[in-house]
Order: C-alpha cells, then sequence, then structure tokens
C-alpha cells in the first residue's frame, strides 16, 4: 500500500443526525480523492480497452477478430463503491476498517482491499467480530447494502460508517417501504441469498417492522404463486417452497391480497418484465381488476445497458462468447445466461481461465461448480471472431488480459495487438 496522505478530517453526513450512535462520514475530500482516482486507475485502467472502445469494439489481427459488447465493465456505483473503500484508508490510516462481506462481486478488487488492510466482516449472519466493534472502528457498507439488522447493531457501537450503497437500490428500498407504509406485500424477484436481496427485504418490513415480503427467483415460483393467488391451496405446500424466501409471520392468505413487485436491481430484465405480467394477470383473474396490483421498475440502467448491448452483439456473427467476471456476480451471471442462447459461451473469472485451446476452466451455471472443457470456437486455422462482454462488477484491467490472452493462444503476439 502506498505511504498514506495526511489524514482527512471526516465530515458527519447530516441525514444521519437523527441517530446519536451513527456517525456516518463522508470521505470523499478533493484532496484525497485525486490521489485515490490516481490508485484506481493503476490498478485497473486498460489503454488496450480504452482504444478498442475508441475504434468501435472491433479488432482483427491476422485471421482473428475480436468485438467487444458497446457496454461492458464498471458501472458508475461500483467506480464509486471502489472509490470509498480506498479514500477509506487513506482517511483513516491507522484505524482499523471492516467490510460488511464483499465490496462488489470481483476477487480482483476485494483483493486490492485486502492488501490495504480492510477487514472482512460477515454478511449472512452477525457474529462475535460485531460484538467487537469500537467507536474507533471504521465499518464500510458494500454496495449491495446491507440487511437493517447489521446496521442497528454498528450504529450501536458507534463505529465511522462509510455507506456506498448504490443509489439504485436505496430506490427500491424506497419503494418497498412504501408499499409496507400502505399495507400491500412486496414480492421481490431475486436471489435469496444475494446480499442485495437480504437487504432490500429487511426493509420491505417496513419503519414499524409489521411489513411483509415474498422473494420468488424463477418463472416456476412465480406460477405457484400466481395460481396460490387465483385459487388458494394448500398453506403447507406453501410454506414448504417459501420457508427461506418470505418474512416471519407470511401468511399467503393474508399477505397476497395485495401486492407489489419490485426486484434485485441485477437480476434479467426480459424475466422481471415476465414476472410481473403474470403476477398482475393472476389478481385481475382474481379480483376482476389489478387495483391490488403495483409494479416498479427497479433494473439499474447499467445491468439494463450491458444486457442490451450484448444482444446487440449477438446480432454479429461470432463463433464462441467469453463473458468475464465475478462467478458470484449476478449481472454477469445474467449475460452468460442471454449469451448460452446463442452459441457457445464460457464464464471466465480471469484470463488466467484460458489455459490452452484445448483446455478453458470456466463456471458453469447449471452445476454451479468450475469445470474445465475445450474452448469450441477458438480452435481451427480459419477465421474466427471471438465476442467479449463483462459485468458491472469486473475492471477493465482484467478484461485487457483476457483480450490479449485470446489472441496469445491464436498465435498473435501482444505486441502485434497493441500496435494494431
Amino acid at each position: 500500500m502506498e505511504s498514506p496522505v495526511p489524514k482527512a478530517a471526516p465530515t458527519v453526513d447530516p441525514a444521519a443526525a437523527s441517530s446519536p450512535a451513527s456517525r456516518r462520514v463522508n470521505v470523499r475530500k478533493p484532496e484525497v480523492m485525486d490521489l485515490v482516482q490516481q490508485e484506481v486507475e493503476h490498478h485497473y485502467r486498460s489503454l488496450v480497452v480504452e482504444k478498442l472502445r475508441a475504434r468501435g469494439g472491433s479488432l482483427t489481427v491476422g485471421d482473428t477478430t475480436l468485438l467487444l459488447a458497446q457496454e461492458f465493465g464498471f458501472c458508475y456505483g461500483v467506480e464509486r463503491a471502489i472509490d470509498l473503500a480506498y479514500a477509506s484508508r487513506r482517511v483513516f490510516p491507522e484505524r482499523r476498517i471492516f467490510l460488511i462481506g464483499e465490496i462488489i462481486h470481483n476477487p480482483e478488487v476485494n483483493r486490492q482491499l485486502v492488501t490495504m488492510g480492510i477487514q472482512s466482516l460477515p454478511w449472512q449472519e452477525m457474529n462475535s467480530q460485531y460484538d467487537d466493534l469500537t467507536p474507533e472502528d471504521v465499518v464500510i457498507v458494500p454496495a449491495f447494502g446491507a440487511p437493517v439488522t447489521f446496521m442497528d447493531k454498528v450504529e450501536s457501537k458507534g463505529c465511522s460508517i462509510v455507506d456506498t450503497t448504490c443509489g439504485d437500490v436505496m430506490k427500491v428500498w424506497k419503494r418497498v417501504r412504501g408499499y409496507a407504509r400502505d399495507g400491500i406485500t412486496s414480492i421481490i424477484h431475486g436471489k435469496a441469498g444475494h446480499e442485495e436481496t437480504q437487504a432490500t427485504a429487511s426493509r420491505a418490513l417496513g419503519e414499524s417492522g409489521n411489513g411483509h415480503y415474498l422473494l420468488v427467483l424463477t418463472l416456476e415460483d412465480t406460477d405457484f404463486v400466481c395460481n396460490y393467488l387465483r385459487d388458494g391451496g394448500d398453506r403447507s405446500a406453501f410454506y414448504a417452497k417459501f420457508s427461506k424466501a418470505c418474512s416471519p409471520g407470511f401468511d399467503p392468505d393474508l399477505h397476497l391480497t395485495r401486492v407489489g413487485v419490485a426486484n434485485q436491481t441485477t437480476m434479467l430484465k426480459s424475466e422481471t418484465e415476465e414476472i410481473q405480467r403474470r403476477i398482475r394477470q393472476a389478481v385481475i383473474d382474481r379480483d376482476g381488476t389489478d387495483a391490488h396490483f403495483q409494479m416498479f421498475d427497479t433494473i439499474c440502467g447499467a445491468t439494463q445497458e450491458r444486457q442490451d448491448a450484448l444482444f446487440g452483439l449477438l446480432k454479429q456473427q461470432l463463433d464462441v462468447l467469453l463473458v468475464v467476471g465475478g462467478y458470484n456476480s449476478s449481472n454477469t451471471t445474467h449475460l452468460v445466461e442471454i449469451g448460452e442462447r446463442s452459441l457457445p459461451t464460457y464464464f471466465i473469472r480471469s484470463a488466467d481461465c484460458l489455459v490452452s485451446l484445448d483446455e478453458i476452466a470456466h463456471y458453469d451455471l447449471h452445476q454451479r461448480s468450475e469445470i474445465t472443457s475445450t474452448p469450441l470456437g477458438l480452435l481451427g486455422d480459419g477465421p474466427r471472431r471471438i465476442g467479449i462482454t463483462a459485468g458491472a462488477s469486473c475492471p477493465n484491467n482484467l478484461i485487457e488480459a483476457a483480450v490479449l490472452k485470446v489472441f496469445a493462444l491464436r498465435g498473435i503476439d501482444p505486441a502485434a495487438v497493441e500496435a494494431a
């Protein structure tokens, strides 16, 4: 880690003044952020990717053509979260700094924070580490946010809090809190085990804690709920299916009367829209009107842009698609799902996964594990067209490494790529 700059005095967030124990701080000091920007660029910037983007994302060297999606990599929310995490270490050079879970879903970024001495706290459940926090400690809230109970605990310990929660996530929180205030149950399209969905579900309980939510992941989940909306059903079967995906005390006969749909911001847009459509139709079938149904489009703009850009890329002739990103990244996973519908698609965490023309390590969404395959679409002596995209949590330096490795495997020297 670089030598810390002189400590900048943090400012207290006025929005936190109502809570005497809360010490939310603003670390975005101009003299700090200039240095943070240099450090972040040093770690994650890629001149190769920038040049590729400037020429429309297409590069042909010899018999190999590589095409980048028009939108890929870090979004504003991710950049902001990383900047604030880096700034925290500079503003508090001598303090213990903790992070609830991971700042984003990318191993390289989280590894950099560890090298800076930022320690991880568990996010699925609190343990003794939370009890050991002191007012001298700094706690970073990740881009996904954190459940209300975690925030209450950290605030009660008097820690300085650096909140990097994405603005799009907070918009969802506002919506589900409004549902709870109005007596509407939130049906949340998301992954029950995802940090963001857990944080959103805790807000769906409302300010009083009396609100309710139901989590659905698949269209099969949705159809089960729709059938119950129309006809009622077997309560025991309902609880068996959703016991870990609903609010405490959830009663399907009572709490599905008025429903509002929201979603984890990184879900597949087309699937969320279909879930909204099916639930609305089920309410109409039951009531003769959609008066007891509400919805709000909470897919984040960056997620939508990357999905739309991939659909655009897939309109071109491609032999293979590489998707670069962390295996636990939701928005990256959905890019893989889109690609798999059209052509051989490989989900890689870094260029190291591209071992040779005969071996590629990649994450299989269906087996839910990393497997090794022969990379169809890279083999052969004839011309090849390779597409590359990346999720919103993938830095450009990892994309550059994948680009150069693809050309290298095809027998093209990195110097020739950079010259082109």
